[in-house]
């Protein structure tokens, strides 16, 4: 029996380890930007020595997503399995706490162990790791007695490999976008639609008759012997839309959100001009001036008026800027700057500014 659940435990471990780390390593910023959530969070509930941290998250993200996918092919291979899992359980007791410190004290409403492509409410992630460490304190019991399936050499390649691979794809997916895209403004979505939830509200209504519960999309009449109990939506997953918090104005005031799903539109994305690169701003000006009279091209930006006009004015990009939220902008584009190109609101390109398309690529894109 033990022989079933060692395989079992290596396998789930590693495989979840592995599968998590891979995830993250799609899109580190995204990894960055959770981050730097906890951190603000720790910084007021713990104490302002957090705030250190903030700068450092990319490369702490970066580490911690390598340590994750060289753990999880250490478990599969029983490499070294005395230090692989002390350090397997060490992450696991932190992690664990992290997410029920955020379930109960509802502070950090997605723990991103899966990036976008798996949502997990504060709960669920922290019973995801209840049930994990079942089988990490398995394999962390019986540690001594794993043989290694590969010899010492072989498993110091295998596992070099494995860190030198994933971050040359770290850094890769940080100076390019991510490989797939589990955002709701992917390329080919279509916004507005992203914006309007899938189905209407379904209620299901709990009576009781005669000491009997009965079930029903329909409220039932007491007059025929039902007795209200309670109700539940049953289709709550599917009810609010993937895209809520979507705005955009103008430094005036004006509501331009409608405005941004007209036309052609080729948006800078720009969630802090104070911060954003300015290595490629020749190509972003040559490609807005080449677009001139077939595409508005405006910044996005949750920076101020004044920082935003002289940062316009110093790169000559003679467009207009609106505002967004800093957090929509993030999750609009890893980059900063980006740029995206929208028509009557369908997203039809997304590019990282080390990638800035031609003024032919864009009117190609177009047709």
């Amino acid at each position: 029996m033990r022989k079933y659940i060692d395989l079992f435990s290596r396998l789930f471990v590693g495989g979840l380890f592995i599968f998590s780390g891979l995830i993250k390593l799609n899109d580190p910023v995204g990894t960055e930007i959770k981050l730097e959530e906890y951190f603000e969070v720790f910084a007021v509930d713990f104490g302002s020595f957090f705030h250190v941290f903030i700068p450092w998250a990319m490369e702490i993200g970066m580490v911690l997503i390598i340590i994750e996918l060289a753990l999880g092919f250490a478990v599969l291979l029983h490499y070294k399995m005395n230090t692989t899992m002390w350090v397997m359980l060490s992450l696991m007791v932190f992690f664990t706490f992290l997410t029920f410190y955020s379930a109960y004290f509802n502070k950090v409403t997605d723990c991103g162990c899966f990036g976008d492509a798996i949502k997990l409410t504060p709960w669920e992630s922290f019973y995801k790791d209840v049930i994990l460490m079942v089988f990490v304190l398995h394999l962390f019991w019986y540690r001594k007695k794993y043989d290694a399936l590969l010899r010492t050499m072989e498993g110091h390649a295998v596992i070099g490999v494995v860190v030198l691979i994933s971050l040359f794809l770290g850094v890769y997916a940080v100076r390019h976008l991510p490989f797939i895209d589990f955002r709701a403004y992917k390329v080919g979505n279509v916004i507005p639609e992203q914006m309007i939830p899938e189905e209407q509200p379904i209620i299901e209504y709990l009576f009781d008759k005669n000491g009997e519960e009965v079930a029903s999309q329909q409220f039932l009449s007491e007059d025929d012997g039902y007795k209200y109990v309670s109700s539940r939506v049953v289709n709550e997953d599917k009810i609010t839309p993937k895209i809520t918090d979507y705005m955009v104005s103008s430094p005036e005031g004006e509501d331009k959100t409608q405005y941004t799903f007209e036309g052609n539109k080729l948006l800078i994305v720009m969630y802090d001009v104070g911060k954003a690169s300015t290595d490629n701003l020749d190509e972003i000006r040559t490609l807005v001036n080449g677009l001139e009279g077939k595409v508005d091209s405006f910044i996005l930006t949750s920076s101020g008026s004044e920082q935003t006009e002289a940062f316009r004015h110093e790169h000559q990009l003679a467009v207009p800027f609106y505002f967004a939220d800093a957090t929509v902008l993030k999750t609009i584009l890893r980059s900063n700057p980006g740029l995206a190109l929208w028509k009557n609101g369908k997203v039809l390109g997304n590019w990282h500014h080390n990638d800035t398309p031609t003024a032919a690529e864009i009117l190609a894109a177009l047709q």
